[in-house]
């Protein structure tokens, strides 16, 4: 009798038994938030309320990374936060897990939550546009950027370790898998992810289940909830107004340039009036704030270019006034390559679901998960993806606007080095195993059918014909071209960029934690970089 179990009601026997041993292992502090949440700082749509105002820093972008950034920094220092989009709390397609998606398929030219742009490769993709930026419109799968990535990164492990777990006690919660997550488990390992790795945050090869921004009661926790640690009499949230331009100015040093403000304009274009706010000058320090770009992979590039930093030649053709030669603004571009298979044969009408598993593959170079996306508000399909971690293709970013409303013309070259190539058509070898895996024909009622492609030409061809984006785009600013180890941008002083514009790869199975983690990381630093100036200068001032 035993024998003639399927596999998979074999695994699922001693894979329940496994699974229940291992969550009785896990510090149960991370089903929900742990950390007491406060209130959340004053913020406001006026941007009468702000302009002409001055502060110690003004962070551009309240996304993923400049939400914990603005909070940190705001201990010590007066901060301005500025967003392009509005609130997300009276939003239920951003925080009710139960519409997940849905604010990918609801978008529009200038208010929408989330941004679409067609990628000049004919791909579609989107950006966030909400205070929480892409944490407000992803699946809300939280895991850690891997060991060798913090370590090449030169980061100290340390103070790592301490902004991840500031995160996580405060957005990061454990996930109660749904009968389709659980197919998508068994899939993985049926397809050989090997090991099992239980819960973890951690980046990890074989299969895992990771954190998630949706709490146990199905409510999204965005990078917004964050600023609920920040200290409100120091911080001013700005909405609905998007930066146009950084403000610089002489400082007595002719090799460089110096910040002095922000431009910025409403957002919903209903006056052409620019509006400014400043850096506040210190009188007795020569240490000072900085104005920090937090604007994402496409808004920082974007916004350095309108700002007169980047490839002359280019600036030119828009009359924007040259401020600063730095070429590799908008370059390095890269987007990680994405082939979906749709398990189910049409569509249907189901619960939509965040991923909540994954599989990490082939010395961590496939990343597989697998959920159900809403096509229509009445339809859905369910997709297992994949994507390429370490992809070797790169684009590039340039203006065809001034507007800083509009989307600039990106190109990533999905697939154009053989290296890729060669790495999709295996890539798609794994994901036919695991769409096309018993535990999958089992959950769906059909018959298990293992009619894989035939040959390395035919899946290569697949490739090029179906390749996707899997939202994680990154680059344009990065380490090393266009800022420094601290992040601040060369040549330029009181000018740093901190998102995901600055990796030269995307981080674990999605850059959302390391960016969290990026921001708070970041913050500390500057206040302790702040911290040993004012004792030093102290020192040098005493008799």
């Amino acid at each position: 009798m035993e024998a003639s179990k399927t596999w998979l009601q074999r695994t699922i026997g001693s894979h329940r038994l496994l699974k229940a041993f291992i969550f009785l292992l896990i510090d149960m502090s991370l089903c929900y938030p742990s950390e007491p949440q406060g209130e959340l700082p004053y913020m406001t749509s006026d941007v009468k309320e702000v302009a002409g105002k001055s502060f110690d820093y003004i962070v551009v972008g309240g996304g993923t990374a400049g939400c914990p950034l603005a909070a940190t920094l705001s201990e010590k220092f007066s901060v301005l936060l500025v967003e392009r989009g509005g609130s997300p709390y009276d939003n239920p397609l951003v925080l009710d897990k139960r519409f997940y998606g849905f604010s990918l398929i609801q978008t529009d030219e200038f208010s929408s939550v989330a941004q679409d742009f067609i990628s000049t490769d004919g791909v579609r993709n989107c950006r966030g546009r909400v205070l929480g930026g892409s944490s407000a419109i992803n699946g809300g799968f939280y895991s850690r950027a891997s060991k060798d990535f913090v370590n090449s990164a030169g980061w100290d492990e340390e103070l790592v370790e301490d902004a991840y777990a500031w995160v996580e006690s405060r957005i990061v919660s454990t996930p109660e898998l749904t009968p389709w997550q659980t197919v998508v488990e068994f899939a993985l390992l049926e397809a050989g992810i090997l090991p099992y790795n239980g819960f973890s945050l951690e980046h990890i090869e074989g299969t895992k289940i990771g954190g998630s921004i949706f709490d146990i009661w199905g409510t999204r926790h965005t990078s917004a909830d964050l600023l609920k640690a920040a200290n409100p009499k120091n911080i001013v949230v700005l909405l609905n107004a998007t930066v146009k331009s950084i403000i610089f100015h002489g400082n007595g040093n002719a090799t460089e340039t110096a910040v002095h403000g922000i431009r910025f304009i409403k957002s919903d274009g209903s006056t052409d009036q620019t509006y400014e706010a400043y850096l506040n000058q210190p009188k007795n320090s020569t240490s000072s704030g900085d104005v920090i770009l937090s604007a994402g992979a496409l808004g920082s590039p974007q916004i350095l270019l309108l700002s007169g930093i980047g490839p002359h030649k280019h600036l030119k053709t828009l009359n924007i006034l040259h401020v600063l030669s730095l070429k590799g603004v908008g370059k390095g571009m890269k987007d990680n390559p994405c082939i979906a298979v749709l398990v189910d044969t049409d569509p249907q009408s189901r619960q939509p679901e965040p991923p909540q598993v994954t599989g990490i593959a082939k010395d961590f170079k496939y990343i597989v998960e697998g959920g159900i996306i809403p096509i229509s508000f009445n339809a859905t399909r369910m997709p297992i993806a994949a994507k390429i971690a370490f992809p070797v293709s790169e684009g590039k970013l340039t203006l065809n606007s001034t507007d800083p409303r509009q989307n600039p013309s990106v190109k990533f070259n999905y697939l154009a080095e053989e290296k890729d190539l060669e790495d999709c058509a295996n890539m798609v070898s794994l994901l036919e195993r695991v769409a096309k895996s018993q535990s999958v024909a089992f959950y769906l009622g059909v018959k298990h059918q293992n009619n894989l492609m035939a040959s390395t030409d035919e899946q290569r061809k697949f490739c090029k014909e179906n390749v996707k984006t899997y939202f994680h785009y990154h680059g344009g600013c990065t380490v090393g071209s266009v800022v420094d180890d601290d992040y601040k941008v060369y040549g330029v002083k009181g000018l740093r960029v901190v998102d995901g514009s600055t990796f030269l790869e995307s981080p674990g199975t999605n850059p959302m934690a390391t960016l969290l983690m990026l921001g708070r990381y970041q913050g500390i630093k500057i206040l302790r970089e702040r911290e040993n100036f004012s004792s030093s200068f102290s020192t040098q001032q005493s008799p």
